[in-house]
This record gives structure tokens, C-alpha cells and sequence, in this order.
């Protein structure tokens, strides 16, 4: 354990909640930290030895210890971290569809509130306020009109008026794990082309909830979703008006981790992998619909945590 310098009362509080035997290492602001893991590391015979570092580790973690150990080899050990992480236990899906079913009902208090002239972030401030009040820090992005085009939205001044579609996007963490829903709207009466690309979109993510099989490639899951939209005539591939992004991520402790529904990624879908389903159809100069649900692979087949929005007129299910 390693342990900064603390007043006498706190390093007297903290000896009460360390076991018996327990290794402590600690420094004051003059010393180096870096020096005291490399110590660590040099007292069980891995001064030379190949480390690995994963990809949350800070940079400047990562530099001085490198520093301290110049005759180690450091790599990468995302092929431990992240198949450790891509894979849920039962209790880490409860506490994602306790965030997701948060997500669902700020979302409903939020989108109950649209009135012509307001701006986004007082459709923000209103949905993260849904938030506070259920006990839980999450965030959304906000855009209206022409911007919601664009996968993160604009900074341009946005203010809403009659027929603008409205997309929010974002989550909250329940215990450190993540929700990430999307739900595409109008604000007013919908025309015949908002309905017809809205009704594609439901299409293509749906397509993607069919592939996600266990034993499924991951890859396959985004061709599926992409043919839907490909076959209407946009596109191909990531062209625009089309669908310009993968078709999902993994999520769990970080709102995107591995593994991701993408072109050439041949890992195999298997229970306890979640995953966003969020084919995006982009239309610069127009509009973008994007329905985001996340699903979590079980031994029977793929399970939303959230009811898909069954129309452009119901976001939630």
C-alpha cells in the first residue's frame, strides 16, 4: 500500500482500517512516489522484469515509475484489463439497469419540459436538476434542429423552435457503473421525412439487437445495422447522409471501454458483454436520428436494459 504524508490524527485513523502485515510504503512532498513503486517492485525481484501497464493508468504514472525501472519492459496490459472488464457478472449488470432505468426517467421529466425559445443547456439544466433529485451525478448532451447531425452535437447557440428534432444523449453511474441512452424526438409535429428516416433508424438498431448472438462476431452485429441503412439508398459505408460511426460500444465501469460493434473486429460475442446499439443516420444541413439502448449478451440471446422508443412520437417504451 502505498500512502502520502498525512497529520498524526489521519495516519492514526487510517492504521485502524489496515491489516495486520500489510507492506506500507509512504512519502512526503519532497520524495518521489515513483521511486517508492519502483522499490516495491525491485523488493520482489522485478527490477528487469516486463510490466504492464493498462490503459487507464495516468501518462505521468506511467513515465516516472518507467524512470525509476529503466532496466523493465512495460507493455501493455490491455489484453488482461480489458477481457477482465468486457465481461459482467450478474451483479455489475443490476447496478448498469438501476443507472439505465435512472437515465429513462430524467430523460421523461426532462423532455416534458420543451417550450419554443429555450436553449440547450436549459434542457440540460432541467435533465441533470432530474438527476440530483434521484440521488445520482449524470450529464446529457443536448442539440436541436440541423446540429443534431452531428454525433457530438455543436457549440453553435441552439434555440428551440417548432419542428426542430431534439436529441439527448448521455448517462449516469450507479457505483461507478454507467448507463448511455439516446432518445431523438420532435419538438412539435413531425414531417413525412423526419418519420421516414426516424423509422429507418428504429429499423437498423433493431437489426443489430437481431444479430447480437453469442458466438456472433462483433463486426457482424455493425454490418447488420449498416445493410439496413446501406439498402435505403445512404451511404455506403461511413459516408454521409449515412451512418457515419460504429454501431456500438462496450460500456461498464467507463461509459465507452472494449469491445466495439465495428468493422474488423472479429472478437466473439459471449454472455456478460454490453454493449451500446446506436446506428446513427446523419444528414448534414437537415437532421440526425439517433436511438441509443445498451444490451448486455446472455446465454439465450441479447437483453436491452431499456425498452427501445417504439415511435417518433413515444421515446420510451
Amino acid at each position: 500500500m502505498l500512502a502520502h504524508g498525512q497529520c498524526a490524527s489521519r495516519d492514526y485513523s487510517r492504521k485502524k482500517v489496515i491489516p495486520p502485515g500489510a507492506d506500507i510504503r509512504v512519502w512526503e512532498e519532497d520524495e518521489s512516489p515513483y521511486h517508492r513503486i519502483a522499490q516495491i517492485l525491485k523488493d520482489r525481484g522485478l527490477a528487469s522484469a516486463r510490466i504492464g501497464m493498462e490503459e487507464r493508468v495516468r501518462f505521468f504514472v506511467f513515465d516516472g515509475v518507467r524512470k525509476e525501472l529503466p532496466s523493465a519492459e512495460f507493455v501493455s496490459a490491455d489484453p488482461v484489463s480489458a477481457g477482465c472488464r468486457m465481461i459482467k457478472s450478474p451483479a455489475e449488470i443490476a447496478l448498469m439497469q438501476r443507472a439505465s432505468d435512472i437515465t429513462v426517467e430524467t430523460y421523461r421529466a426532462g423532455l416534458a419540459t420543451l417550450r419554443e425559445g429555450m436553449t440547450r443547456g436549459d434542457l440540460r439544466g432541467n435533465i441533470t436538476a432530474a438527476y440530483t433529485a434521484l440521488g445520482v451525478r449524470g450529464d446529457v448532451s443536448v442539440s436541436f434542429g440541423k446540429y443534431t447531425a452531428f454525433p457530438h452535437g455543436s457549440i453553435e447557440p441552439q434555440r428551440l423552435k417548432p419542428g426542430d428534432v431534439v436529441q439527448i444523449d448521455d448517462g449516469c453511474s450507479v457505483e461507478g457503473y454507467q448507463s448511455d441512452i439516446t432518445r431523438t424526438v420532435v419538438f412539435g409535429k413531425a414531417t413525412d421525412r423526419q418519420r421516414q428516416v426516424w423509422d429507418l433508424e428504429h429499423k437498423a438498431q433493431a437489426a443489430a439487437f437481431a444479430a447480437a448472438r453469442p458466438g456472433a462476431t462483433c463486426e457482424s452485429v455493425d454490418a447488420a445495422a449498416r445493410k439496413v441503412i446501406t439498402d435505403f439508398g445512404f451511404g455506403p459505408d461511413y459516408k454521409v447522409p449515412g451512418l457515419p460511426h460504429r454501431t456500438g460500444h462496450g460500456i461498464g465501469l467507463d461509459i465507452h471501454e472494449w469491445t466495439y460493434l465495428v468493422r474488423g473486429n472479429k472478437t466473439l460475442l459471449q454472455p456478460g458483454m454490453c454493449f451500446s446499439d446506436e446506428p446513427m443516420i446523419a444528414i448534414y444541413g437537415e437532421f440526425g436520428i439517433r436511438l441509443e439502448d445498451c444490451m448486455y449478451i446472455t446465454e439465450g440471446g441479447p437483453r436491452m436494459f431499456t425498452k427501445p422508443s417504439p415511435s417518433i412520437d413515444q421515446p420510451f417504451g
